[in-house]
């Protein structure tokens, strides 16, 4: 299905499936655009509007980064962050948000954050992050 590599190969090698990442903002608008944003560096993306769906869907295994908000209703950005690392689940998190406190900020990255990203996201650093994160998330794999 993917026509493109996203890693850079050279032509003639077989395409690998783009990585999956995965977004959780219960902002729909945010959402959207942040997906839209994603597949147009040529990642597939999926979006969740709650930490406890994403939890519980079967793409949270499958993530090879995890786009994140910090503040939102029933389970916030940094609750989902703890509860992956309870179930072992390594996926390099990627935080944003539009009003996070410098204290959730910091928690954030103590708990292992690849970055933490001020909304409304400039297109060039959120795709230099995402290869940031994508290349720990392959680095982490590679050393497991």
């Amino acid at each position: 299905m993917a026509t493109s590599d996203a890693g850079g190969r050279g032509q003639g090698q077989p395409t690998a499936e783009p990585p999956l990442v995965a977004i959780v903002d219960d902002d729909a608008s945010v959402r959207n655009s942040t997906r839209r944003l994603i597949q147009s560096f040529g990642y597939r993306a999926e979006a969740f509007a709650a930490g406890k769906e994403f939890l519980a869907s079967p793409v949270a295994a499958r993530t090879a980064c995890l786009v994140l908000d910090v503040r939102m209703p029933d389970m916030d950005g940094l609750e989902v962050q703890r509860q992956l690392t309870a179930r072992h689940l390594h996926v390099p998190v990627v935080f944003i948000s539009g009003r996070a406190s410098d204290d959730e900020e910091r928690r954030a990255r103590a708990a292992g954050a690849v970055d933490f990203l001020r909304k409304p996201l400039a297109a060039a650093t959120f795709l230099e992050v995402l290869q940031k994160a994508l290349s720990r998330g392959a680095q982490h794999e590679h050393d497991a």
